[in-house]
C-alpha cells in the first residue's frame, strides 16, 4: 500500500503549481494513504492564516487526507534527536550568506554557490568562543567525511530510473541554525520516516535536493522511499509559479471561476500518475 503526503509552508496562500502537486500526489496514493504535512519550520514567515488557506484550498480542490495533520513546529524534538546522531559530523558555521558568495572560487551547486569550508578548519576553542559570544551560526554537515562513512548509496525515481547519490555537488549543506533546531533537507527525511512514507512525490526544483537526503537517511538508518519527481506548472512566461513572485493562487482561481473540475482537467497535458 503506498503513503504519499503532500506537504506545503504556510508562507503564504497556495499557487495553482501546488494545486497539481497536491492533485498529483492524492492521485499517487492510488486507494493507499494520502497525509498532509505543514512545514512550518520558518517560524519567522509561517502564518496560521496561511495554515487555514491550505485547509480550504485542499478541500475545494475535492481531496481528503489523514487525520491527524503533522505540524512541524510541533516537533522540533524530533529534529533535535537526528541532530544529536550525527553531532561528530557537525560544525558551527559563522559565515554570512554575503561572506559565501564573496569567496571568488565557490563554484555553483543546485541551491547556489557552495560554500567553501571557510569554518570547517576552526578549533574546537575558537568555536566555542564564537558560539558563546553569541554569534549567529548554522550547523553544517561536513559532506565529504559522512560520504566517507556510509559509502555509494542508490536512490529510485519513477521517472529517471536508478540514480547513484552525489550530495557532494551540495557541499556542506546546513542542517540547523542557531535559533531553528533543523533545516529542510533533516526535517522532510526525518518527516517521511517518521510517517511511514513509501513514495516522496514532489516537483522536479526538488530533485537534485534527494541526494543530500539519501545520504541522511544512510547516516540516521531510516528506510529510502521511492520518488516520483513530477513537471512543474509554469506562468505564462514559462517561469516557475513561486510565492514570491505573485503567482496566481488558488484562491483567486477559485473565486474568479468557483470551477475546480475546469482546474483539475487542464492538467491533462502534465504526468497523471493515475
Amino acid at each position: 500500500m503506498e503513503v504519499v503526503r503532500f506537504a506545503p509552508s504556510p508562507t503564504g496562500l497556495l499557487h495553482l503549481g501546488h494545486a497539481y502537486s497536491a492533485w498529483f500526489s492524492s492521485r499517487a496514493a492510488k486507494g493507499g494513504r494520502f497525509l498532509l504535512r505543514i512545514e512550518d519550520i520558518d517560524q519567522g514567515r509561517s502564518r496560521p492564516k496561511f495554515v487555514s488557506a491550505i485547509y480550504e484550498d485542499l478541500a475545494w480542490l475535492g481531496l481528503k487526507w489523514e487525520e491527524p495533520v503533522r505540524v512541524q513546529s510541533a516537533h522540533f524534538s524530533d529534529y533535535r534527536s537526528a541532530l544529536d546522531q550525527l553531532d561528530d559530523l557537525l560544525y558551527p558555521c559563522f559565515c554570512t550568506r554575503a561572506d559565501i558568495r564573496a569567496a571568488a572560487s565557490a563554484p555553483h551547486g543546485p541551491d547556489g554557490p557552495i560554500y567553501p569550508g571557510t569554518c570547517r578548519g576552526l578549533s574546537s576553542s575558537e568555536r566555542e568562543g564564537r558560539v558563546a559570544s553569541g554569534d549567529p551560526f548554522a550547523m553544517r554537515l561536513d559532506v565529504a567525511r559522512a560520504v566517507e562513512r556510509v559509502g555509494e548509496l542508490l536512490w529510485n525515481d519513477r521517472t529517471t530510473g536508478e540514480q547513484i547519490a552525489v550530495p557532494q555537488k551540495f557541499g556542506d549543506v546546513v542542517l540547523a541554525r542557531k535559533e531553528t533546531p533543523t533545516s529542510y533537507h533533516l526535517s522532510v527525511v526525518v518527516d517521511d520516516a517518521l510517517q511511514g512514507i513509501t513514495l516522496v512525490t514532489r516537483g522536479t526544483d526538488l530533485y537534485e535536493s534527494t541526494h543530500v537526503h539519501r545520504l541522511l537517511q544512510a547516516l540516521l538508518d531510516l528506510p529510502t522511499p521511492e520518488y516520483w519527481h513530477h513537471p512543474l506548472v509554469l506562468d505564462d512566461d514559462g517561469t516557475k509559479m513561486a510565492k514570491r513572485d505573485g503567482s496566481e493562487s488558488i484562491r483567486a482561481y477559485r473565486e474568479n471561476s468557483g470551477n475546480a473540475e475546469s482546474l483539475i482537467s487542464s492538467f491533462d497535458s502534465l504526468t497523471d500518475p493515475g
